[in-house]
């Protein structure tokens, strides 16, 4: 496998960054997880764009063009002979000394690395997952505003380390007021008495592009839709409960704490949009 790495295509033992990288030392940096569907860069403009206000909030400044990034992304893609993949591309502040300071590191590091993914077991998305509230909260917006997609991940892991240990494959982070921000690693939708909903920005969701893409979904297909506050009440009581996310793309739920959602079945509506999605994601996008 060839990976980009500052200006080169190298092979996957040698993709090696320093040590004194802050990406590294500090997680100070930004990334993005995009996917190949059958030759086709699902939303790459969208995704580099985000890429792009990321690094602007961070003060980071990248040192390709957008059109750079998409030709290194799709001949990440085309170089590893790959038809259906997941791409993740990362620009940190690069290497640096031992102390916080970024104007002391030069030059960013850019790498992108296009590989194999694996989703969640069929079987979910037959049945639904059984997701679990974990303890750990939401970083909060002022702290690091969820619409960043930083390297600071960490909170992310404490709470997919709290989902194993109860024996679940994802969890719902709650903010620091005890609203739905989203799961793990993915946004969270439900549908109440024929509305879609899902929690905004302003309570720690991040921006998905794959949430992007639903709404716009349940917009052609008449499904009414809006952005709202939401409790773990609201998905106990939910006719339908599923996640977004480039990796999960949509996933029904089915229990939350172990209550039951809706009649415990992947729902309509759920079913719906994910046929819509599969198809989307085949022919809106960038072709290699």
């Amino acid at each position: 496998m060839k990976v980009y790495l500052d200006g080169a295509f190298v092979d996957k033992s040698e993709a090696k960054v320093s040590v004194f990288d802050h990406g590294l030392l500090y997680g100070d940096g930004i990334f993005e997880g995009i996917r190949l569907y059958d030759g086709n860069i699902f939303r790459l403009d969208e995704h580099l764009e985000r890429l792009e206000y990321s690094a602007k909030a961070i003060l980071l400044s990248i040192p390709l063009t957008r059109k750079e990034l998409s030709d290194i992304t799709c001949e990440a893609c085309r170089i590893n002979n790959l038809k259906d993949a997941y791409i993740r591309l990362v620009v940190t502040r690069g290497p640096g000394d031992l102390g916080l300071a970024p104007w002391l590191c030069p030059k960013p590091t850019v790498f992108v690395i296009a590989d194999k993914i694996a989703l969640y077991p069929q079987e979910h998305y037959d049945n639904g997952l059984a997701i679990v509230t974990v303890p750990t909260r939401r970083i909060g917006p002022a702290s690091l505003p969820s619409t960043i997609k930083s390297l600071n991940y960490l909170n992310n892991i404490l709470a997919k380390i709290e989902a194993k240990q109860f024996g679940a494959l994802e969890a719902i982070m709650l903010n620091e007021q005890g609203f739905v921000a989203e799961c793990t690693a993915d946004n969270v939708f439900i549908v109440h008495k024929g509305v879609l909903l899902t929690t905004p920005s302003s309570q720690g969701a991040l921006e998905g592009i794959t949430r992007g893409a639903i709404i716009a979904i349940a917009q052609e297909l008449n499904i009414p839709f809006k952005e709202t506050s939401l409790t773990r009440y609201d998905i106990w009581c939910a006719d339908e409960c599923f996640l977004t996310g480039t990796g999960a793309e949509v996933i029904p739920v089915t229990k939350l704490d172990g209550r039951v959602i809706g009649t415990g079945r992947p729902g309509q509506i759920t079913a719906k949009v994910l046929e819509a999605f599969r198809k989307r994601v085949r022919i809106e996008g960038t072709r290699i």
